[in-house]
């Protein structure tokens, strides 16, 4: 009995016109079977389903024209194709391509009735080799609100972890908490200034108005000071510049006292009775580094603070992490001190003035790195500042320490961190490597991404300048509300409000996710809330639509006759559902997450072409009706699926 069930359709296919053609190969010449074969798919449906360019390099060995070996190779198979039942022919084509046409009919009946037995694992093929696997995501310093610029590490992440979850990996989802450093000790001093106040708004928009206005008076205190210091010692120039850069800070003062008028008036009442903050942000930074007791207590209630914010705004959006690790507890554990004093043994660090480096450069050419990195031979790796002269400690110093426990607790070890932190994650990784952990330090994976730009927009988290990923959600969700008001009036207000929630955080996900994560991307809110094209609501309402279908359809379908779905159009939606698997792999296996969402709006448009172009529940016969139902009912499951791996919820109705 022909096998009805696959996790793999077209993988399935793919393997019979491979060994098809190893067959017939080993007739024509024993010698062709060690050449490797691949096969594409074809730039036009006329070409079939997959193609091989195998002719081309094989027919040199046998010193004739490529076209004629295709031609043999296409006459041979004939007599081959009853053992291959997912094939129905080859041909010839073109100057020597050998192109491979699927039998339709029992393709379809693989891929629609595999999609419905599997259902909610359709797609999700398992690796034969599971690892234990730490996905660090997120991470947002506790001193501001997540905004939409890190909200892409955000959802770049969260589906990173669902779809190597899926593929089968035991999966850790942590959150590293930053609270060591200039950053946390500036937030925490202005908190202190205030007299520790509760939160009179949303806990991370409060803190963030506290850090910006306290680093805004910090920086104008400080170029002041160096002005008058220094009127005698500096150029004309110089002294420019540094108005210029004075001058802006002064505007930014401007901008937080009309934001956060009562904040803003207190601070500037505070500082005018400390003669030198600086001074005291940075004991309270080296305090904090050493463990002094109410140091700890005053930063970890500011950064906890924070953090109940960032899980206020994670939860709405579907968002969960297993662990929350602490950068200070790696510095009090004494991690840190331990991998400085390692490092200072080997012959990469040196003494820079008051500070020791990192030799960077030497660990990359020692062990002959440049090119497993992507760097070019000629360029020089900046050294690794260790530490600052004060004895106290810098970030990426201190991630060595994280990095090791992560490596000591998983197989592979995923960072989500912005493409501009590149540098940084070659020389953490170096430092590895000087450290003796090679092998670990191989299974460190920097996932990069790029900026999210704003027309019109300067963002900047230090002057308090950010759409936060609340506000982004929250006009999402008005702006869905909107689309859903005016098409669908049947549905009860409740109704509306709910599928406005997930419909608005969902085109923001999709929007983050769906690009390149190399490349930049451009927010615009005519894309990311469209029901017509490339968006989340666009692929939802596809959802949705197909469920309308199958809710009207008058009975249940559980077997059809596959041989009467004749159209182009819904050939083309099988061979997208039975891809499902393929694209799936490549995305958990090159972390690829982008080309889900692509995926998904591809099955998106050629669904709502067949629906606007061919009847499906009064279609004749009612053979036909049965075989499209259940056409609709695979589109269904495969839309849900790929939508769950972006942490997109899939409507049944909109």
């Amino acid at each position: 009995m022909e096998r009805r069930v696959s996790e793999n359709p077209f993988g399935e296919f793919r393997r019979e016109c491979r060994d098809l053609l190893l067959r017939v190969l080993e007739k024509i010449s024993p010698d062709l079977m060690t050449y490797k074969v691949a096969l594409e798919i074809p730039p036009n449906p006329q070409f079939g389903e997959l193609t091989s360019l195998i002719c081309f390099e094989a027919s040199k060995y046998l010193s004739k024209p490529p076209l004629e070996l295709a031609r043999e190779i296409e006459a041979i198979s004939k007599s081959e194709l009853g053992f291959f039942p997912l094939l129905e022919s080859i041909e010839a084509a073109g100057q020597g391509y050998v192109n491979f046409h699927a039998n339709f009919e029992r393709l379809s009946s693989l891929t629609i009735e595999s999609a419905i037995a599997l259902d909610k694992e359709y797609g999700y093929v398992k690796t034969e080799k599971p690892e234990k696997i730490i996905v660090e995501h997120t991470s947002v310093n506790p001193i501001h609100p997540i905004h939409v610029g890190s909200a892409r590490n955000t959802f770049l992440g969260d589906s990173i972890a669902r779809i190597l979850k899926a593929r089968g990996h035991s999966v850790s989802v942590h959150y590293y908490v930053d609270d060591v450093g200039r950053q946390s000790a500036i937030v925490a001093y202005g908190y202190k200034l205030l007299g520790r106040p509760k939160p009179s708004s949303k806990p991370d928009h409060f803190i963030g108005a506290i850090y910006a206005v306290t680093n805004c008076l910090l920086e104008i205190r400080r170029l002041k000071k160096l002005l008058e210091r220094s009127k005698d010692e500096l150029s004309h120039d110089e002294a420019q510049r540094i108005r210029n850069i004075l001058d802006d800070w002064v505007a930014v003062a401007v901008e937080l006292q009309e934001k956060f008028p009562d904040i803003f008036s207190s601070l500037l009442e505070a500082f005018e009775k400390v003669a030198d903050p600086e001074s005291e942000v940075n004991l309270l930074m080296r305090n904090y580094e050493e463990g002094d007791s109410e140091a700890k207590e005053l930063i970890r209630e500011v950064s906890s603070l924070c953090l109940e914010g960032f899980k206020q705004t994670l939860e709405r959006a579907g968002i969960t992490f297993d662990s929350w690790d602490w950068e200070s507890d790696f510095i009090w554990s004494g991690d840190v001190a331990r991998c400085l004093n390692a490092l200072k043994k080997t012959p990469y660090v040196f003494r820079s003035g008051d500070v020791f480096e990192f030799d960077a450069e030497s660990v990359a050419r020692d062990f002959g790195l440049k090119e497993a990195l992507g760097m070019k031979k000629n360029y020089e790796i900046p050294s690794l500042t260790l530490g600052r002269s004060d004895g106290t400690t810098l970030y990426t110093t201190r991630d060595i320490a994280y990095s090791i426990w992560k490596l000591e607790n998983a197989d592979r070890v995923i960072n989500v961190i912005g493409i501009e932190q590149r540098l940084a994650q070659i020389q953490l990784k170096l430092a590895l490597y000087a450290l003796g952990y090679s092998g670990k330090a191989e299974r460190l994976i920097h996932f990069a991404y790029n900026l999210v730009n704003f027309p019109g927009q300067r963002i900047s988290g230090r002057r308090g300048r950010y759409i936060t990923l609340d506000e982004a959600m929250d006009e999402a969700v008005s702006r869905a509300y909107e689309e859903i008001n005016k098409r669908s009036a049947d549905l009860t207000e409740e109704e509306k409000r709910k599928i406005s929630e997930f419909v608005g955080i969902g085109a923001v996900k999709y929007a983050l996710i769906e690009t390149d994560p190399l490349k930049p991307i451009v927010f615009t809110w005519d894309k990311v809330i469209n029901f017509e094209r490339n968006s989340g609501p666009y692929i939802q309402y596809s959802h949705a639509r197909a469920c309308s279908i199958l809710r009207r359809a008058p009975r249940r379908i559980e077997e059809a006759d596959f041989s009467l779905l004749k159209e182009p159009i819904e050939h083309e939606i099988i061979l997208l559902i039975a891809r499902f698997p393929e694209i799936f792999m490549e995305a958990a296996d090159n972390l690829r997450p982008n080309i889900i969402a692509d995926f998904a709006n591809s099955l998106a448009d050629k669904f709502n072409a067949f629906y606007a172009s061919l009847p499906v529940i009064k279609a004749e016969p009612p053979e036909l009706s049965n075989a499209r139902l259940m056409l609709v009912n695979a589109t269904r499951i495969t839309l849900r699926n790929a939508l769950f791996l972006m942490g997109i919820e899939a409507p049944q109705r909109m």
